[in-house]
């Protein structure tokens, strides 16, 4: 996966005639050597990418990470150095940045989210509110940043959410549809959204609720209701109005999972550059 996703990264860049500015400048024979640093502090993710976009421009170039993925980092820490042809070097530089600077950046943000909780119960995790073509990628970042995935796709979990419910006619029944069609290998969870449906949904029998933009003190109710029906054996995944500010009072209610899309589709990305030398 992630060959194919550089290669098309590339295709991207190059298109029909190659880098035409670096061809036009730089000798063929030319040799570079050049240092990716970190400009801020954050969690490094993408490497493999930054290895394969260099391998893939088809040349000797060297990769020499300094580095693995989930490292924090310092401002001014060396991530990486490159040697080899420095036409490939530059032709594949902005691929491999973009991908260090997009991972980096969501592995950093779900670093602040998981050590602002890190003293409670929860975890958290991701959505499938990601950029279309890059979630397994994104994913993998919340995971180096201390992060849980969510599903991946719609066909690996079940999640019955409002719109199930208002079509299967009810929060029980909307369950035992689900178990009888999954089978026991698949995880059934069902979103709430009050604690009647949580009510509902608890004797069905799910593997985790969704206790979908409650309040904090709505929160703190669903953690004791489900406690006293099964000693809290049904995880709580509490979702909705989740950023920094938040968090902290949702995870200090006792749930177990918060899954936010705060952490794939509004992370910042870490600043990284690349500095290149002439080999003499």
């Amino acid at each position: 996966m992630v060959e194919e996703a550089v290669r098309a990264a590339l295709l991207e860049d190059l298109g029909r005639a190659g880098d035409i500015t670096t061809n036009a400048t730089i000798a063929p024979g030319a040799r570079a050597t050049a240092t990716i640093a970190s400009r801020q502090e954050g969690i490094v993710a993408g490497l493999p990418l930054v290895e394969a976009a260099f391998a893939l421009i088809g040349s000797d170039l060297r990769v020499t990470p300094h580095l693995s993925d989930g490292d924090r980092v310092a401002p001014g820490a060396i991530v990486a150095h490159i040697s080899g042809n420095a036409r490939a070097l530059l032709s594949a530089e902005r691929v491999a940045l973009n991908y260090l600077m997009l991972l980096s950046g969501i592995a950093t943000q779900t670093a602040r989210f998981a050590d602002a909780i890190a003293h409670t119960r929860a975890r958290i995790c991701d959505t499938r509110k990601t950029v279309p073509g890059l979630r397994t990628l994104s994913k993998y970042a919340v995971r180096c940043g201390g992060g849980a995935n969510h599903r991946f796709g719609l066909d690996d979990a079940v999640l019955i959410k409002d719109n199930h419910i208002a079509v299967a006619g009810g929060v029980a029944g909307a369950v035992q549809a689900a178990r009888a069609y999954a089978g026991h290998m698949v995880r059934v969870e069902i979103e709430v959204d009050t604690l009647d449906q949580l009510r509902a949904a608890l004797p069905a029998g799910p593997d985790i609720v969704l206790l979908d933009n409650m309040d904090v003190d709505t929160l703190r109710q669903a953690v004791a209701i489900n406690r006293a029906h099964n000693d809290g054996a049904i995880r709580l995944e509490a979702s909705g109005n989740v950023d920094l500010d938040t968090v902290v009072a949702i995870a200090e209610t006792g749930v177990d999972l918060i899954s936010t899309s705060k952490i794939t589709m509004a992370a910042p990305t870490l600043d990284v550059g690349l500095d290149i030398a002439v080999e003499t």
